[in-house]
């Protein structure tokens, strides 16, 4: 089986929008057997959505449409949709009743363009969409499946794990897939691909290696399709078992977690703390810390330390450091975490102080260069990497780094 995915806005054509919704719901629909076979994104103009949904129909067996489902009026999606399929349009009451409990809550008056968004095409099966006031919309035509997804994530989200993919499973006759995932952090993908050449040179043709590359980290993760027996099962345990043996050095998880939930489960098991002094990153390793439930049993808190007096008066970073060696130094990062390990009397921590950029670098220390410590009272280890010349980028890159640091310190 295969899917076309249509993403619906001019904000996306503009770049006013990063399109994730396509890229999270072909890594879904994939895990369960479904190719992607194109990603087309239009904007909010009709005729560009009906030529769309024709090109849609003419390649694939599933269309996944996300977008156009609000209450405004360049919101046509809906629209365009009935008019394609000759539909009538009826008031979906339990969409309408959702819709009017939502603004009770919110103490918001019920406009009647809100209640518009309870219409649906006649001929559609609806998707509740208990995370907002579109539903989704479900389209069985000639042996084609067209759905229908508001362009929020979180909607769209709940809308595909919970009623999508287990209507297609049901309808469609999906191949068995068996997935192995390795998580690797602190090496790059084409790295990985060259320590895993032989490997990849000898896989059967029923197994396949995907690299799954973002800042700072590569999914690795290993599928066999259609899968009958356990010796197909034990020949990709095999693969795996050999590929973690290659990789174990920069292995942070065999499940599709976080690297955070990694560092995590690792201090809680432990029974230890941390805490970040953040220069550079300014606080972002503590949002990422804190996004994980259940974080305050084992994180003590996050510094962030932007300015040189701020350094020196909650850290005791030494003036003589800062004037002779910079913020962005070896040498400042340890003295952040030894005022670090003081204050919030974690059992381990990090520091991190850089050049984030893009303006700051000189020729000795150019944009991206970032400094880290990390370690426990006990042991204190320091570090210089270069990093990118993209503020952002180097703000998640040292927030990784940092996560890392403290991985590989508890263990």
């Amino acid at each position: 089986m295969n899917c076309t995915i249509i993403t619906i806005g001019d904000e996306l054509l503009i770049g006013q929008t990063v399109d994730t919704n396509s890229a999270w719901i072909g890594q879904m629909l994939n895990a369960i057997g479904i190719k992607i076979y194109e990603r087309i994104a239009v904007g909010d103009i009709a005729v560009q959505i009906v030529k769309a949904i024709d090109t849609a129909r003419s390649q694939s067996d599933i269309v996944i449409i996300t977008g156009g489902l609000g209450p405004t009026k360049d919101d046509i999606t809906k629209k365009t949709l009935r008019t394609y399929f000759h539909a009538g349009e009826v008031l979906h009451e339990p969409t309408l009743a959702r819709i009017r409990a939502i603004f009770e809550k919110r103490g918001r008056p019920l406009l009647a363009i809100n209640e518009t968004q309870a219409l649906v095409p006649d001929n559609c099966t609806v998707l509740d969409n208990e995370r907002g006031t579109a539903p989704g919309m479900w389209f069985d035509v000639e042996g084609k499946v067209i759905v229908s997804l508001p362009g929020v994530p979180y909607e769209m989200k709940h809308l595909i794990t919970n009623k999508v993919i287990p209507k297609l499973k049901t309808q469609f006759p999906l191949p068995e897939i068996y997935h192995r995932n390795l998580l690797c952090v602190g090496i790059g993908e084409s790295s990985i691909a060259q320590m895993l050449s032989g490997i990849e040179d000898s896989l059967p043709s029923t197994i396949q290696l995907a690299y799954l590359p973002d800042l700072g980290m590569v999914k690795l993760r290993l599928s066999a399709y259609g899968i009958t027996d356990a010796a197909h099962k034990a020949m990709l345990d095999k693969v795996y078992d050999e590929m973690k043996r290659i990789m174990q050095a920069y292995v942070f998880a065999e499940e599709d977690i976080t690297l955070q939930e990694a560092v995590g489960r690792l201090f809680q098991a432990k029974g230890k703390t941390f805490a970040v002094a953040e220069s550079c990153t300014g606080g972002y390793v503590g949002h990422l810390v804190t996004s994980i439930p259940g974080s305050s049993v084992y994180f003590k808190g996050s510094l962030v330390t932007y300015s040189y007096s701020m350094k020196e008066a909650i850290l005791g970073v030494k003036k003589e450091t800062l004037e002779t060696q910079g913020a962005v130094s070896e040498a400042c990062v340890r003295e952040m975490l030894d005022g670090l390990l003081r204050v919030s009397d974690a059992d381990y921590g990090v520091a991190i102080s850089g050049i984030a950029g893009p303006d700051g670098g000189t020729a000795a220390k150019p944009v991206g260069t970032v400094c880290f410590a990390v370690g426990s009272k006990e042991s204190i280890k320091t570090y210089t990497i270069q990093f990118f010349p993209s503020r952002m980028e180097n703000i998640r890159a040292s927030a990784m780094t940092a996560l890392n640091l403290l991985r590989k310190a508890i263990i």
